[in-house]
């Protein structure tokens, strides 16, 4: 798998929802997995940014301090509740020249399946509810540069280029 990234046009195309779960889609979100990791300080992924099109990502934010559900993989996930909204500075592996400011919910509550097609359902909060709307929008074919507060003020190139 490789990583896509802007103007790739594949990143704006809705991905699929996940109706088989098998072998095959486990080896699948392994090697998504694989991805991420190798990607610099990356704490998550979606299927669409390595061109598969389907409704499957990756969260990890175990690295970072603060309360977490540790590693994710959500396929077909979906916010049924939010609250709050906070501004913060996002990046992403395939918009690696810039960051920018995103207004985004503070807690939401999400339902999912897992990678046999169990349903599951999870609390986060702060930086890994962040994340998770973050990857989310990736299934609908939204970049963060999509929702930056104001590309005046919010969009930044990223210290060192790229």
């Amino acid at each position: 798998m490789e990583l896509i990234t802007w103007p790739d046009e594949r990143l704006r195309r809705v991905a699929d929802v996940i109706d088989v779960f098998d072998k095959a889609l486990r080896e699948q979100a392994s090697k998504l997995e694989a991805v991420m990791r190798a990607g610099p300080a990356a704490v998550g992924i979606a299927a669409p940014q390595v061109g598969w099109l389907q409704r499957l990502v990756i969260v990890d934010v175990t690295a970072r301090k603060g309360t977490n559900n540790g590693l994710l993989i959500l396929l077909n996930p979906e916010i049924v509740q939010w609250q709050g909204s906070v501004i913060g500075r996002e990046g992403c592996l395939s918009v690696p020249e810039y960051t920018g400011n995103v207004v985004r919910a503070a807690e939401l509550v999400i339902e999912a399946q897992d990678l046999y097609g169990e349903s599951c359902r999870y609390e986060a909060s702060g930086f890994e509810a962040r994340v998770i709307q973050h990857e989310l929008d990736h299934l609908d074919g939204l970049l963060f540069t999509d929702r930056i507060v104001s590309r005046r003020s919010d969009l930044f190139l990223r210290q060192g280029g790229a």
